[in-house]
């Protein structure tokens, strides 16, 4: 259990959930580009106080996905080295 909390709470913090991005220092603003929580975080904000679409997201979403790519072919990676 302390281990999951150990995980998430750093990317919460780092999303700009709770402070702004804009105001850490440079050196974790730059760490925040790795977290997909601060991308999705902007889109939620967008789409429930600005009421904005795809055509404006699509700078947010891109990140998101290559992250995502990322991330399942490491896993699917893993996941056959575990097998062999």
């Amino acid at each position: 259990m302390m281990s999951v909390f150990l995980y998430y709470m750093p990317t919460v913090l780092l999303s700009g959930f709770a402070y702004p991005i804009a105001n850490m220092p440079q050196l974790i603003q730059w760490l925040t580009f790795f977290n997909p929580l601060r991308y999705f975080m902007v889109i939620i904000r967008s789409i429930f106080l600005k009421a904005v679409g795809i055509d404006v997201l699509w700078a947010q979403l891109l990140p998101l996905l290559v992250i995502g790519i990322i991330i399942i072919n490491f896993s699917a990676f893993r996941f056959r080295k575990t097998l062999g």
